[in-house]
């Protein structure tokens, strides 16, 4: 009996051990063909961008062939869309729609976000190609908010400042241009910068601004020669005689002519172009018969299931009889639709007129409190930039108690600006998330380690609750779920005194890159009403005149984070007894990063900097600002140079070398960020940190793009300010998030 089982047993384990070696084996057989399907990708990418179309479509037919094989369908929609957009580069539509119309087919068959923003994206394409300017930008924008990859980011920057350039917006398309000049792109580098330059040289003479046409023009030269862009090096070589044309310089425009002839000679001549055209022509045709026999095939197995004779008359009958219903339905919805039309037209010219006086009385009120707030941030820069340093100068302990008021009731007065430019972006759809990498527990604790004094000084316990099996590599907008923590945490913390606040963060469910997260910020403080909980949400509210006396604030808080967690499709929640304490509690869906290794410290440092020596320009020109911003910096041994605008700044960063640009945004004349892009064309290693009392219209990622290395809101904390300074002269510590 014993020896029975035991001979069962080992059967069963050589069974379970062939399984195990099979299962490798196909494993390691998987990801080889995905190794020779990428290498493939990435041939045919290279020699698209070297305009040897032949071999590109040769490397794809060989993508897309091992993707039939294995039955991957993900593959062989990738491997379609790039055949669209080499067909696209040999101006042949009628084929790359064929191809992007079988993509779409096969994506309405798999769950495949990628393929859905490249379709989209090849699509604002065919758009652009048809003048349809604003459609196409549109769709760009759909394609972005549904992938995250690199190269494909950078592709939609560089069609989109085509399209701006096309709509003779130079400046959005400059700043597009700027952004892929010093790319980090994996696979193409060298093309996107090359595009680059050359969007930035037709940029130029459209606004005739030869001079700086002639050099971008050269750089797209240089790098085209250098990577063989064939058709690039008689684009650049185009411009460079248009635009030393422009400028009288005739011999150098006849040079660059010769050139461009020598470039076209070798690039089209009628052999290549037959190769291209042969090969292309004989791919699509492989492609088509494939496809013909697929189809026959079907049918053929249709067939043989049932008698064909039976089937056609069944058919037929069953379409006689539905076109039959459908001439009677189409008949009787025709006379009702001719009924209706009128009351129709009536009514929607109604609503239009009302939607219009909406949106006009919306735009009044988000217009009135941008500039309202925006405004008053000048006069408070004063407030709070003179009180500080009236604190410093070793007043009288009289003094002193007033100099504290003063400065307590400018940071709240500033708070309050804040919360309705906040809420007043929200309402105009100004904000949108970022898709950026971060590190959820490093967000939680900057947070909390900001809001200690403040529970220091209610005697209340903060306590994080962290769930270590979160990714430490999340994509989102850190800045944004900043804000609403730090709303959230604020505010109980207003409402508890000699109590406990407890924060959690807790995965719910993760499948792949998507992750489902649980968050929870919990007190033991005076809690809310059952009536009250209703309506905290609404702008303004705290439950009672009597709590917003005792407690103070704006009652904006809970307002701001409601709106920020609807830009992420979630909701807030609340748990509440009067006495007992609140419970906020929200989830967001996020994805992962889990191949990233962590090495970034979760604690912050903050370095105290030797600022001695350092000589700063300060561009600024509201003549109070100057000097506060001028004193401050003398606080700690900084000498500085006023520029009191745009133009002024730029030719004192051509005479002199300075540590640092402290650049205002607003400015009459040439705005900072105009100023900035300027600056850049000869100076790209100065930091230049913007200074700006942010407005509705102002947006950070446009600073960045225009090359600004950071952004301090003004009226700003000193310490805030000088932590900046030093951060962007000697390097930025290793655990840093942005200060807005």
């Amino acid at each position: 009996m014993n020896l029975r089982i035991l001979h069962k047993c080992l059967k069963n384990l050589t069974l379970i051990l062939a399984f195990v070696c099979i299962s490798i084996g196909v494993t390691a057989q998987d990801n080889a063909v995905q190794n020779d399907v990428q290498s493939y990708f990435n041939e045919a990418r290279t020699y698209r961008n070297k305009n040897e179309i032949d071999l590109a479509l040769k490397s794809l037919e060989k993508a897309a062939t091992l993707a039939e094989q294995n039955k991957d369908v993900k593959t062989l929609v990738d491997s379609y869309h790039m055949f669209a957009l080499l067909y696209l580069k040999l101006n042949k539509e009628n084929t790359a729609k064929y191809y992007w119309d079988r993509a779409k087919v096969l994506l309405g068959e798999v769950e495949y976000p990628y393929g859905d923003a490249i379709y989209k994206y090849i699509e604002a394409i065919f758009l652009f190609r048809e003048n349809q300017n604003f459609q196409a930008i549109f769709m760009l924008n759909e394609a972005r908010q549904l992938n995250n990859d690199r190269n494909f980011f950078n592709n939609i920057l560089l069609t989109e400042g085509e399209i701006y350039l096309n709509l003779e917006k130079y400046e959005s398309a400059s700043k597009n241009f700027n952004s892929l000049v010093v790319n980090t792109d994996v696979y193409e580098k060298d093309f996107l910068a090359t595009k680059a330059y050359l969007g930035l040289a037709r940029t130029n003479l459209r606004t005739g601004n030869y001079e700086e046409a002639a050099k971008n023009a050269e750089n797209a030269n240089a790098l085209a020669k250098e990577n063989n862009f064939a058709v690039e090096i008689i684009e650049s070589n185009e411009l460079l005689a248009e635009s030393n044309e422009g400028q009288g310089k005739f011999e150098n425009a006849l040079t660059a002519t010769r050139n461009l002839y020598a470039a076209k000679d070798s690039l089209f001549s009628l052999e290549k172009l037959n190769q291209a055209t042969k090969t292309a022509d004989e791919i699509h045709s492989e492609n088509m018969a494939s496809e013909i026999k697929r189809q026959d095939k079907r049918i053929e197995e249709l067939s043989k299931s049932a008698n064909r004779s039976e089937i056609t008359a069944i058919l037929t009958s069953a379409f006689l009889i539905i076109i039959s219903l459908l001439a009677v339905s189409l008949y009787r919805n025709n006379q009702i639709k001719l009924k209706t039309n009128d009351l129709l037209h009536t009514k929607n010219s109604e609503l239009q007129a009302a939607r219009d006086a909406a949106v006009s009385a919306m735009e009044a009120k988000t217009n009135f409190l941008s500039t309202v707030s925006h405004e008053l941030r000048t006069p408070l820069y004063a407030v709070t930039g003179l009180t500080h340093l009236l604190l410093e100068e070793n007043p009288n302990e009289n003094q002193k108690e007033h100099l504290k008021a003063l400065k307590f009731s400018g940071d709240y007065l500033l708070n309050f600006i804040n919360d309705i430019l906040h809420i007043n972006k929200i309402d105009a759809d100004k904000l949108e998330p970022l898709i950026m990498e971060f590190n959820l527990k490093k967000v939680l604790k900057e947070v909390i380690d900001s809001l200690q004094q403040s529970a220091k000084e209610n005697h209340t316990k903060l306590v994080l609750d962290y769930d270590e099996s979160i990714p430490s590599h999340l994509m989102s907008d850190p800045l944004k779920l900043s804000q609403i923590f730090m709303n959230l945490i604020g505010n109980a913390l207003k409402f508890t005194k000699n109590g406990e606040v407890t924060i959690k963060a807790q995965m719910v469910h993760k499948e792949e890159e998507d992750v489902t997260l649980y968050f929870e910020v919990k007190d033991n403080g005076i809690g809310i009403s059952k009536d009250q909980q209703q309506k905290i949400f609404e702008g303004f509210e705290q439950g009672s005149i009597q709590i917003n006396r005792e407690y103070g604030g704006t009652g904006l808080g809970l307002t701001i984070v409601k709106s920020l967690l609807g830009l992420f499709d979630s909701n807030i929640k609340l748990e509440s007894d009067l006495g007992q304490g609140s419970c906020f509690y929200f989830e967001l869906k996020l994805k992962s990063k889990d191949d990233i290794i962590d090495d970034i410290p979760f604690e912050i440092t903050h370095t105290d900097y030797e600022f001695k020596g350092l000589h700063l320009m300060i561009v600024e020109d509201n003549k109070i600002n100057q000097v506060i911003t001028k004193k401050m910096l003398s606080k700690k041994d900084i000498t500085s140079d006023i520029a009191s605008n745009g133009t002024e700044a730029i030719e004192l960063a051509k005479k002199n070398t300075y540590d640092a640009i402290l650049m205002d945004i607003h400015m009459p004349g040439i705005s900072g960020e105009e100023a900035t892009i300027e600056i850049r064309k000869f100076d790209m290693k100065t930091p230049i940190i913007a200074l700006t009392a942010i407005s509705l219209d102002d947006s950070l990622e446009s600073f960045y793009a225009a090359g600004c290395n950071d952004v301090v809101t003004k009226p700003f904390k000193p310490e805030v300010f000088y932590q900046k300074i030093g951060e962007n002269i000697f390097g930025h510590p290793e655990s840093s998030t942005p200060t807005v």
